[in-house]
C-alpha cells in the first residue's frame, strides 16, 4: 500500500480529493482547455454515481462539473490500462446526456454542452500525441462537424509532439505523473495553485486519516471475504486431493483453492452499492476484463457457488 505521500493524481484517492477542491479543479480545465477565463459555478462532485434506471448499469464519475455557460465536464483520471476505455467513454456521454433534461423538456436544444476528459499515463490511440480531441464529423464532408455540443478529450502523459501543445499542458501531465515540483517552472500560475492543494492535502491529518480508514476498510472487507473463500477453497483442496492423491492433483486443488478464495472476495466487493467494476478492479489490482467477465458470471449464475463460478473459468 501506498502513503497518501506516495499517491500520484493518477491515484483515485488522490485525484478525487484534489479535484474536488473547485480552484484546483479549474487550474487544470484552464490548462487543458486552454482557457483562462474558464470559471466553475458548482461545487466538484466527486465519485458522482449516475444511471438512467434502476435495472441498468450504473457509473460512477471521478469528477463531475459545470462551468459559467453551463457546459458539462466529467474528468478522469485513469492509471490501469483498460481496452474498454472509448466505448467507456460514450456510454458516459449517454448517461451524462440523459440526466440534463427535466421530464417534460420538449426542446433538445435544452441540452448542455459536455466535454469528457480521460487523463492517462498511456498512449491510447499509440500515435504519439499528449491530446486526442474529438468531434462527430460527416464522412462524405470531413470539414462538416455535427455540433451536437458533445466533446471527448484523451490526454497521454507519454506524448512526444511537444511542438504542438501547450508546455504548461504537458507539464500538467508529467507533474499528475510524478509529482516532481520542478516540473512545474515559474510560468504557470494554474500549477502552482495545483501544486499547493496537493501539498495541503497531503499534509491533511485529516486526509491522512480518511485515506487510513479507506484502506482499512478494504482490508476488513478483503480478508472477510478470503476466509469465506480460504474454507470453500480448503474444502475443494481436499475433495480434488482425494480424488487424485497425486501431486498433481494436490497442485490443482491448491489452485483452485486460491481461485476460489478471489471469487469470494469478487463477490462480496461487487455486491456493495459504492463498488463498481472499475473500482474493485482498482482495488484488487486485477483486469477490469477479468473482474467483468466474474461479474457477468455471478450475475448469470446467481444461485452458483464459488466453485462452480471456478469451474467455468479454469
Amino acid at each position: 500500500m501506498k502513503t497518501l505521500q506516495e499517491l500520484t493524481l493518477f491515484d483515485r484517492f488522490l485525484f478525487n480529493e484534489t479535484m474536488e477542491i473547485p480552484e484546483a479543479h479549474e487550474a487544470v480545465l484552464r490548462i487543458i482547455l486552454g482557457d483562462e477565463k474558464l470559471k466553475l459555478l458548482s461545487q466538484v462532485q466527486t465519485e458522482k454515481e449516475m444511471q438512467t434506471a434502476p435495472w441498468l448499469r450504473s457509473i460512477r464519475l471521478d469528477t463531475f462539473s459545470m462551468d459559467q455557460d453551463k457546459t458539462i465536464y466529467n474528468t478522469e483520471s485513469q492509471k490501469r490500462r483498460n481496452t474498454d476505455l472509448i466505448k467507456r467513454s460514450r456510454f458516459y456521454q449517454g448517461v451524462i446526456d440523459s440526466s440534463l433534461l427535466a421530464p417534460g423538456t420538449r426542446s433538445f436544444n435544452l441540452l448542455n454542452d459536455t466535454c469528457i476528459i480521460m487523463i492517462t499515463p498511456f498512449d491510447l490511440f499509440g500515435k504519439g500525441r499528449y491530446c486526442y480531441t474529438f468531434h462527430p464529423y460527416c464522412e462524405e464532408e470531413p470539414d462538416l462537424r455535427l455540433e451536437d455540443g458533445a466533446v471527448r478529450i484523451f490526454l497521454n502523459s507519454h506524448g512526444t509532439n511537444r511542438n504542438e501543445v501547450s508546455e504548461e499542458l504537458v507539464a500538467l501531465l508529467e507533474y499528475m505523473e510524478t509529482m516532481d515540483a520542478d516540473k512545474i517552472g515559474d510560468d504557470s500560475e494554474n500549477l502552482k495553485k495545483l501544486h499547493e492543494y496537493v501539498e495541503q492535502i497531503k499534509a491533511s491529518e485529516e486526509i491522512g486519516v480518511k485515506y487510513m480508514q479507506k484502506w482499512e476498510e478494504l482490508e476488513y472487507e478483503r480478508e472477510d471475504a478470503r476466509e469465506e473463500g480460504r474454507e470453500e477453497g480448503r474444502e475443494e483442496g481436499r475433495e480434488e486431493g482425494l480424488k487424485q492423491g497425486l501431486m498433481e492433483g494436490r497442485e490443482e486443488g491448491q489452485i483452485t483453492g486460491r481461485k476460489v478464495e478471489e471469487i469470494s472476495v469478487l463477490r462480496r466487493l461487487l455486491k456493495k452499492k459504492n463498488r463498481d467494476e472499475e473500482t474493485v478492479a482498482d482495488d484488487l489490482d486485477l483486469s477490469l476484463e477479468y473482474v467483468h467477465k466474474i461479474n457477468e458470471l455471478l450475475s448469470a449464475y446467481p444461485m452458483e457457488s464459488d466453485e462452480e463460478i471456478v469451474k467455468r473459468i479454469l
